[in-house]
């Protein structure tokens, strides 16, 4: 079992991320006001806190999570590298659409992020939400496979 160990959101195109110890997240808007959230296979990204630490100390640098422009940030557990899966966040269940796909945004903020998060699906997942409700910073997280 891992652990939701950072929120955050955006509010337009290129705005800078706003990290949170709590939010809701909806069908409708997925995580509260962040700009991505329209119902859609891209409602909620997920990244693994795991897989951060490593692609920082490939580049040999600290780079704060947000710079990937997640929303949700998780320790401890192995995110899935295949459609169909579900991501359980406390009582928010999302089900997985597809890879994040790390884009030009990566390399403007820091050279070499890019190339360091496309394979192996280290750019983390995209997630439509099925079930929606509260999340804090500390919440179990759970993946059930399909």
């Amino acid at each position: 079992m891992g652990r939701l160990v950072g929120i955050a959101r955006r509010d337009a195109k290129r705005a800078q991320m706003q990290t949170l110890q709590q939010a809701e997240i909806s069908h409708v808007s997925g995580v509260a006001e962040d700009f991505r959230g329209k119902p859609g296979d891209r409602q909620v990204t997920v990244i693994s806190a795991d897989v951060w630490r490593k692609v920082c100390g490939e580049l040999g640098k600290s780079i704060p999570w947000t710079t990937r422009r997640a929303n949700l940030l998780v320790e401890g557990i192995e995110l899935p590298k295949e459609v169909g899966g579900e991501i359980q966040v406390g009582s928010v269940r999302l089900k997985v659409t597809g890879e994040t796909d790390p884009c030009s945004r990566m390399e403007e903020q820091c050279a070499g992020l890019k190339a360091a998060l496309q394979p192996d699906w280290r750019g983390g997942v995209c997630c439509r939400v099925l079930q929606g409700g509260p999340v804090a910073v500390g919440d179990a997280v759970t993946f059930v496979a399909p």
